[in-house]
């Protein structure tokens, strides 16, 4: 599933590359972050903060553009365990993912965006950090598909996005081949600059 998602991207990058109206350019920025836990024993802790690096390419397609990224992203969780007969404890979560959101947009008055569209999110790096015996075989899925929607503004070369990222678990467990996950809600706030 790995390759398919990655071949999907070098897919999108390739077929951007042979539009007139074709932007690429480098991409930062933060997120805040919340886990989304469905138990009665794990509760959600407080809002986190990550960050993301990578490159975006855009493709105009007359009133509407497809935007495809490819993003390193490390974000953290935190979240509570109550136990019928233990303590309550705290844990912190730290996720690290190539994320590679596909967005497709349209423009209002030459310099506003509205975008949205499918992420898929391949697992790097994650841990539940201090877990002990209390959380044990956490399976972090290796790839998953979740959404992200927003607003964009285009000032000159610089672009700069606002979205919202959730699961698609809401709707459906998979998506064709693809499975959804229970992926953290998170706001994003991002800076592009274009180079061309």
């Amino acid at each position: 599933m790995k390759k398919l998602i990655l071949s999907f991207a070098l897919l999108a990058f390739a077929l951007t590359s042979y539009s007139q109206g074709f932007s690429l350019g480098p991409k930062v920025g933060l997120s805040q972050t919340e886990l989304d836990l469905k138990s009665d024993q794990f509760k959600n802790g407080e809002s986190k903060y990550g960050y993301h690096v990578g490159i975006f390419a855009r493709i105009d397609l007359g009133g509407l553009y497809l935007q495809p990224e490819v993003l390193y992203t490390q974000t953290q969780g935190q979240f509570t365990f109550d136990g019928d007969d233990q303590p309550i404890k705290e844990y912190d979560a730290d996720f690290n993912r190539v994320d590679i959101p596909v967005m497709l947009g349209f423009k209002m008055f030459n310099f506003l965006r509205i975008q949205a569209g499918p992420i898929a999110s391949i697992n790097v790096n994650s841990e539940i950090r201090d877990a002990a015996e209390t959380v044990q075989d956490v399976d972090f899925k290796s790839a998953t598909l979740g959404y992200q929607a927003g607003l964009g503004l285009d000032i000159g070369n610089l672009i700069i996005d606002a979205k919202y990222e959730s699961s698609l678990d809401k709707f459906s467990g998979n998506v064709g081949n693809f499975k959804t996950d229970q992926r953290m809600n998170q706001w994003i706030l991002s800076v592009g600059f274009r180079l061309f």
